[in-house]
């Protein structure tokens, strides 16, 4: 399963992560059509913290034993089996936002353009390595596959 670690000795919060993420999710794809004809409609799916000098990115972590997965309701959060990932099915939410408030992390979103329903890190299932890690300039964000052996175990 791909998983998305941070350093953060080499954020200096640019958030181009951010932005990249929010064109990568946009209709159009294209940074000036997505801000000027669908901003501020567009959410990151991934948050930068920022206190004094130190800063560093945030999104779904993919928990082995998600909680948002046991809180869904209605089934559209849950274990892709083949990948392990996290995902969410937007048609299936209903916006009660158990998700949100169930995950540790703080990483699940309120998606409040049109249907308002959850949101969280897919890690750009269309692409190859996540648009974040991409436009990290300082590779503060790194994309790594990781093997699950023992029972989901990493090593």
């Amino acid at each position: 399963m791909k998983k998305i670690y941070f350093k953060e000795e080499y954020c200096m919060a640019c958030r181009l992560c951010e932005i990249a993420c929010l064109v990568a999710h946009s209709k159009s794809k294209k940074i000036i059509k997505a801000y000027k004809e669908e901003f501020p409609n567009l959410t990151p799916r991934l948050i930068i913290e920022q206190k004094g000098p130190l800063s560093f990115a945030i999104q779904c972590r993919h928990c082995e034993d998600a909680p948002c997965v046991a809180a869904c309701v209605t089934g559209a959060m849950k274990r892709d089996m083949k990948t392990g990932e996290v995902t969410h099915n937007a048609e299936k939410c209903v916006g009660c936002w158990m998700c949100i408030m169930s995950c540790p992390f703080g990483v699940i979103l309120m998606d409040t353009k049109g249907k308002k329903v959850a949101t969280k890190c897919d890690l750009c299932e269309d692409a190859n390595t996540p648009q974040c890690v991409e436009a990290c300039p300082n590779e503060a964000l790194i994309c790594k596959e990781e093997k699950n052996i023992d029972k989901g175990k990493s090593k």
